[in-house]
């Protein structure tokens, strides 16, 4: 017999254990039930008189009725064409390199038949389906000891073949067939296979949750959920089960995130309470503009979380130009009262050197410690980035080290080897995704020994990962919604190039416009250029080859593609993206000719970026052509225009943040997004969504929507990598909800989980060590 904790080299032999180890990092029984099928193939029975939707993969038994060799329309070579019929229904299926199938697949023959539904002309389509040769009679698909098929459907009676070459058929009596992910070296159906023999070994597997607690959520056992969500009956099976495991998976993350949340409060942080007569206090006299009650409210909850000896770990969120700097600059004022220093974390120089600019500003004599006029509480605003000069970097890193600097401002340099502060209370952390978790504890690791620092992380759109671990209940959040008096909502439209030329060159009639009534603009690109093919834009991928590629849907199938991805052509088939440096040379000796036009990117040297910054923020650039170094931060508030070419490579958030370099003064904004994408397509559909609402919040959902939660408990955010198996966070709140509120209770009482050994099992089981400790430095 078998336990969970039990190694698979022992059950399933040493060739098949490290096969599995190899593929998917399983080692342990646990780890093999926790692999849960993908989909469940049905036999054709399952399709009924009804239709599967698009791209369904069916499962049928069938009988071919006619099959001939034909030739393709448009290119050489032949297929077979045959004409099945189920029960219900008849299918049409076509196969590739009809000289290796004729012979087998031909009419009176009965198999099975797996494939991707596709319609033409409303009759429904295999496309070189994996078939398994059934007999007429009695018997098995056997002949010579060998199965008679292809692809899936054949392995897995290649898997229930026995000693004596026979096959076990029970595998195909089955309504419901598990289907795994899998890799080319360890298919479907040998996960099948190993699965059968583990859980026929198997012991009764003990429940870590209470009885009780089952009983008021309705759930199922675990030993019942793990043998039904492999090996169901019903469909209903199916759902008991995955409600059941897709509990135990909210839960493994809750007990995460509540021991993470009770080892905070463990920490010790600097105690920052208010003063009436410091520096904070100074800067509210002389704040030129009146706090929206937005900021108010949103100040209050972050000073109270200073005051407490406890590490403050809140988000901001706001939308753009909703005030978070100066909500952020009041907080690290009331730290430097407390006698601490600050460090405010930045993704770019040119966002650094902003906010450094911009925080002299708005203290003013405030920010003159040391110097002649400086005001009696002041401070002293420090800049560190990674290409400052050798001299001018030691020099920053002095003041500190010394603690002569209150507010330390930088890029990943403040994080590198050798930075240290006198007394570092508080971090700020602006466009906090831009940051891997590692980086932001390393900063945090800056403290003086036995405290941990307040942390302020700010986001104008939040990502699907922020939004994620905040349904999950891991942030403090506070929400800037309402936009400073007097400022106008951005206007936003989608051009399609392709369809309408004319209004391209609208486009650059309007800047010329805004210009002429001595205004400024953006135009944005996705890549640099100089031969660089990559984006800068770092969005979800906007070019589908199967936009421009497949999807034929007359008669004639299209064959499968390769496993890799086809390089995209150089000539007119798709799409070419824009790169900057050869959109300014088109622009400033064409439509923008008349008009002063700056360029700027991240492979510029600092300086220069620098000088190409100052030089628009004080109107001597009258267009910026740029990367996506000005998607966060920079403020020019006379820059009413932002035009971004080829938008579609963007993200959401990513268009969202960019649009809000515009409309910053008193001023209309305008952002017109240009894309080759034809009307209709996802990809316009998409802009026209960002188009059609300034509300960063809805735009968020739309990502998370979009993109799903990728990978959660990982660095990954791209959607690509799930480690949740069953759980969505966008689709399971309620589930979360409980299963937080269970989490809570156990770790008030037992914070370690040591008189609750198998929720502890449950917990390592759907968390590995690293993510486990990600979520802790998160």
């Amino acid at each position: 017999m078998a336990t969970l904790t039990d190694r698979l080299d022992h059950l399933l032999g040493r060739k098949m254990a490290d096969a599995l180890a190899e593929a998917f990092d399983i080692h342990t029984v646990e780890d093999l039930l926790r692999h849960y099928p993908q989909r469940y193939a049905t036999q054709g029975a399952e399709l009924g008189e009804s239709k599967p939707p698009e791209g369904a993969h069916i499962t049928m038994v069938a009988t071919v009725v006619k099959a001939e060799v034909v030739p393709f329309k448009n290119r050489n070579g032949k297929m077979l064409r045959t004409a099945l019929e189920s029960d219900k229904q008849r299918v049409d299926a076509t196969f590739f390199n009809p000289q290796k199938v004729a012979h087998v697949i031909k009419p009176g023959v009965r198999a099975m038949f797996s494939g991707t539904a596709k319609y033409f002309r409303e009759q429904l389509q295999l496309t070189h389906p994996s078939y398994l040769i059934l007999p007429t009679g009695d018997g098995e698909p056997v002949i010579g000891g060998r199965v008679r098929g292809s692809g899936e459907l054949a392995g897995m009676a290649r898997s229930a073949q026995g000693a004596d070459a026979g096959v076990d058929m029970e595998i195909f009596d089955r309504e419901l067939i598990p289907m795994y992910r899998s890799t080319r070296d360890v298919e479907t159906w040998a996960i099948a296979n190993s699965l059968r023999q583990v859980l026929d070994q198997l012991d009764d597997v003990p429940d870590p949750l209470p009885d009780a607690v089952r009983e008021d959520l309705g759930l199922i056992g675990l030993d019942e959920a793990l043998r039904l969500v492999h090996l169901p009956e019903t469909n209903d099976d199916i759902d008991r089960a995955r409600e059941r495991l897709r509990f135990d998976e909210a839960a493994a993350l809750q007990l995460v995130l509540a021991q993470r949340r009770h080892a905070v409060d463990e920490r010790v942080a600097p105690a920052c309470p208010p003063r009436a007569d410091g520096l904070a206090a100074a800067f509210d006299a002389q704040l030129p503009f009146t706090l929206t009650d937005g900021q108010l409210a949103v100040a209050e909850e972050i000073s109270a979380d200073l005051s407490r000896p406890h590490p403050m770990n809140r988000l901001l969120q706001g939308e753009v130009g909703s005030g978070k700097t100066v909500v952020a600059l009041r907080a690290m004022l009331q730290a430097i009262d407390a006698g601490h220093q600050c460090a405010l974390l930045a993704p770019t120089e040119v966002l650094a050197a902003q906010h450094a600019r911009s925080v002299r500003q708005m203290l003013g004599g405030l920010a003159m410690a040391g110097e002649l006029g400086a005001a009696e509480h002041a401070t002293r605003v420090t800049l560190v980035t990674g290409s400052m000069s050798v001299p001018a970097k030691r020099a920053a890193l002095n003041e500190a080290m010394v603690g002569d600097a209150g507010i330390v401002i930088g890029t990943h340099a403040l994080i590198q080897e050798g930075v240290t502060f006198f007394n570092l209370g508080m971090v700020v952390v602006d466009e906090q995704h831009r940051f891997g978790v590692k980086q932001r504890d390393a900063l945090r690791a800056r403290a003086r020994e036995g405290l941990s620092p307040h942390v302020l992380v700010m986001t104008a759109t939040p990502i699907p990962r922020t939004i994620a671990m905040t349904v999950l209940g891991d942030l403090e959040t506070s929400t800037l919604r309402e936009l400073p008096r007097g400022r106008s909502p951005i206007v936003s439209s989608v051009v399609p190039a392709g369809e309408k030329p004319a209004w391209v060159d609208r486009a650059w009639q309007r800047i010329l416009e805004e210009v002429a009534d001595g205004r400024q603009a953006y135009v944005v690109c996705s890549r640099i250029g100089d031969g660089d093919e990559d984006d800068e834009a770092g969005g979800e991928p906007a070019l589908d080859l199967d936009d421009f590629f497949g999807g034929d849907s007359g008669p004639e199938p299209t064959p499968r593609k390769p496993a890799r991805k086809p390089k995209q052509p150089k000539g007119g088939d798709a799409p070419q993206t824009a790169a900057a440096v050869a959109v300014f040379d088109e622009l400033r000796s064409g439509p923008l000719a008349t008009v002063r036009t700056g360029l700027l990117h991240g492979r510029l040297p600092s300086d220069e970026k620098d000088a190409v910054m100052r030089d628009f923020t004080a109107g001597l650039i009258d267009v910026l052509v740029c990367t996506t170094v000005v998607e966060v931060g920079v403020d020019v508030p006379n820059a009413t225009v932002m035009v971004i070419v080829d938008a579609d490579r963007f993200g959401v958030s990513q268009l969202h943040q960019l649009r809000g370099r515009v409309g910053r003064g008193k001023h209309q904004g305008l952002c017109i997004l240009v894309t080759g994408m034809k009307t209709g397509s996802p990809p316009f559909q998409r802009l026209s969504a960002v188009a059609g609402t300034n509300d960063g919040f809805e735009l968020a959902q739309l990502d998370l929507a979009q993109r799903r939660e990728g990978d959660v408990l990982g660095a990954a955010q791209s959607g690509n990598v799930k480690t949740l198996r069953l759980l969505s966070l966008l689709d399971h709140e309620d589930v979360i909800a409980s299963a937080r509120e269970f989490a809570q209770q156990v770790v008030a009482a037992d914070p370690d989980l040591t008189e609750h050994p198998g929720l502890a099992s449950m917990v390592t089981a759907a968390l590995d060590a690293d993510r486990i400790e990600f979520l802790e430095k998160s």
